[in-house]
Parts: structure tokens; C-alpha cells; sequence
């Protein structure tokens, strides 16, 4: 196109024309950031240091864990950091960078749930082949079958983005790089990117959504019949990983859907905070803080700690504990 011009960097604008959102980049997204990461750095140390924890269901949670502290990563502290300097300037490569990395953790992220719930569907369904299944080997290729197909879909994603050309304007407004907001800028035909996004959303989150709900069916209705399971325990486990899971899924298709023409960038930026940041935050509490195994892991590795300093000998090899018990007599 004759009048196109070459675009080496991207604006991100942060903040809608006439919205001043300082106090969420000072505020809420540093504390968002920070329980993320304290959070599911707890879940890794427990899932990794207790022995109880070493099944199928906590593997799994613990890659989740290290995966949601790599998804708000992505966003969250580059949004901070050019709030902070004013500096909002990103380069072309940086910017491939950052969509490969949110479409990366976002498909895996996706997967990973999926695996947990049809995991949760086995140990409750299928309780006597749920090891034979769900054996270590089994889970080790899953997880790196979901990694490899994350990296090509991500790789599909963010070259079939940047082989357009960018002439309308170079301020992105979000406060990340993503798809949606680049190819409002695009001056060529984005049709099979919309083409791509579309079928993505619909094979790949509505595949995940559906096995996901069947897992939880069929979980309900084993549970129903047998009164002993406490089917009050399955609901409030099971309700909230749907709702989570619903928002992720409803809240990326709403900004990746929408229109230009419709397109309002102070609701386009409250979605992507919702998809990128809710469920790293919420994942922690939903699947682990409120599970009464993890709450013992808890207690266990405390006292571990607890009795291994209060056991430990001076240099001299006389336990601190004997040594004061003696010069109080």
C-alpha cells in the first residue's frame, strides 16, 4: 500500500482519553501481582516439599501455579513500570513478544484446567483405574504435549498478526500488546485473522468448556448417589473452578468478538484485566487454599520446620534445647 509507513514501535496508551488510571497501576494491579505470586509460590513449595502432595491432581496444580505466575508476569509489571517511568513506548518485537506469551499461557492455562477437571472425573468415577491412568509417566507427556501444542498455537497466533501492515496509527490502547487492539490499526485485510480467532475460540475454548462441564456432570451425579461422598463438598469444589473458568473463557472472547465499531476502550481494557490477571489471582484460592489436604500440607511442613530448629545443635554438637534445660537447673 503506497501510503502505509513502516511502524517500529507501538504506543501503549495505559489509560482511555480522558481516564486517569495511575491509582490502579500504584494500587490494584501491584497488590493483584503480588498475592498472585505469593500465592501460588505457596502452592509450588507445598506441592514440591510434602510427600502427601506427590499425586496426579497436585502435579498438575503445581505446573498451573508456575504457569499463572508466568501469565500475570507477562502484562502486569511492564504496565507498571511504564506507568511509573511514562515511558509507554514498545518496540515491534517486543510487542510479537508479549502476544506470543499471553496466547502461550492462555491456551496452556486453558488445557491445564481441562486436565484437572477430566483428573477430578477420573479419581470419583473411575476410582480403581485412576492410578493405572493418571500414572506419572501419562502426566509427564501431557503436560509436555500441552507445552509443545501451546508454543505452535501461540506461534499460528502471533505470526498470522504480524504479517499485516500497521498504517492507521501506532498508540495501542491497552495496557498490553494483544491481538484485538492491533488489528484495529491494521490498514490490510484482517478477515482470516478474525477467521482464526473465531474457530480458535470455538475448538479450543469451547472443546475445553464442554469437557470440563461433562467432567463435573458426571462427578455430581456419582456423588448424588452416593450420600456418604458429602455432595455439599462437591458443589463448593466444583462451582467455583466452572465460574472461574467461565469468566477466563467469556471475558477473552468478549474482547477478541467485539468490533471496532463497537469497541469502547475502558471496557476493552476491564475484560483483559479480567482474563489475564483474575484467574492467575483467584486459581490459589479456588483450587488449593480452601482444600483441606493442602491446609494440612500446611501444618505438616510448619512443624517440619519448627522441630528442625528447635532440635538443631550448636557448633559444639550439644542440642541447643538439652544445653538450656541444663543451665536452668
Amino acid at each position: 500500500m503506497a501510503n502505509s509507513t513502516m511502524v517500529t514501535e507501538f504506543l501503549l496508551s495505559g489509560s482511555p482519553d480522558g481516564w486517569d488510571l495511575s491509582f490502579l497501576y500504584f494500587t490494584v494491579f501491584p497488590m493483584t501481582y503480588l498475592g498472585t505470586l505469593l500465592g501460588n509460590l505457596l502452592i509450588v513449595t507445598l506441592t514440591t516439599a510434602d510427600q502427601n502432595l506427590h499425586t496426579p491432581m497436585y502435579f498438575f496444580l503445581r505446573n498451573l501455579s508456575i504457569l499463572d505466575m508466568c501469565y500475570i508476569s507477562v502484562t502486569v509489571p511492564n504496565a507498571c513500570v511504564n506507568s511509573l517511568t511514562g515511558n509507554r513506548s514498545i518496540s515491534v518485537a517486543g510487542c510479537a513478544t508479549q502476544i506470543f506469551l499471553v496466547f502461550f499461557c492462555a491456551y496452556v492455562e486453558m488445557l491445564f484446567l481441562t486436565i484437572m477437571a477430566w483428573d477430578r472425573y477420573l479419581a470419583n468415577c473411575q476410582p480403581l483405574q485412576y492410578l493405572f491412568i493418571m500414572n506419572p509417566q501419562i502426566c509427564v507427556r501431557m503436560t509436555l504435549a500441552t507445552m509443545i501444542s501451546g508454543v505452535l498455537y501461540a506461534g499460528v497466533h502471533t505470526g498470522n498478526t504480524f504479517r499485516l501492515s500497521f498504517c492507521q496509527s501506532n498508540v495501542v490502547h491497552q495496557f498490553f500488546c494483544d491481538v484485538s487492539s492491533l488489528l484495529r490499526l491494521s490498514c490490510s485485510d484482517t478477515t482470516s485473522n478474525m477467521i482464526l480467532i473465531l474457530v480458535s475460540i470455538i475448538v479450543v475454548g469451547g472443546g475445553c468448556f464442554a469437557i470440563i462441564i461433562m467432567s463435573y456432570i458426571r462427578i455430581f451425579s456419582a456423588v448424588l448417589k452416593f450420600p456418604t461422598r458429602a455432595p455439599g463438598k462437591a458443589f463448593s469444589t466444583c462451582t467455583p473452578h466452572i465460574l472461574v473458568f467461565s469468566l477466563f473463557l467469556s471475558s477473552g472472547t468478549a474482547v477478541y468478538l467485539r468490533s471496532s465499531a463497537t469497541s469502547d476502550t475502558l471496557q476493552d481494557m476491564v475484560l483483559s484485566a479480567f482474563y489475564t490477571m483474575v484467574p492467575p489471582f483467584l486459581n490459589p484460592l479456588i483450587y488449593s487454599l480452601r482444600n483441606m489436604q493442602v491446609k494440612e500440607a500446611v501444618r505438616r511442613v510448619m512443624q517440619r520446620q519448627f522441630f528442625s530448629g528447635k532440635y538443631k545443635r550448636n557448633k559444639y554438637g550439644t542440642d541447643v534445647t538439652h544445653q538450656n534445660s541444663i543451665m536452668r537447673k
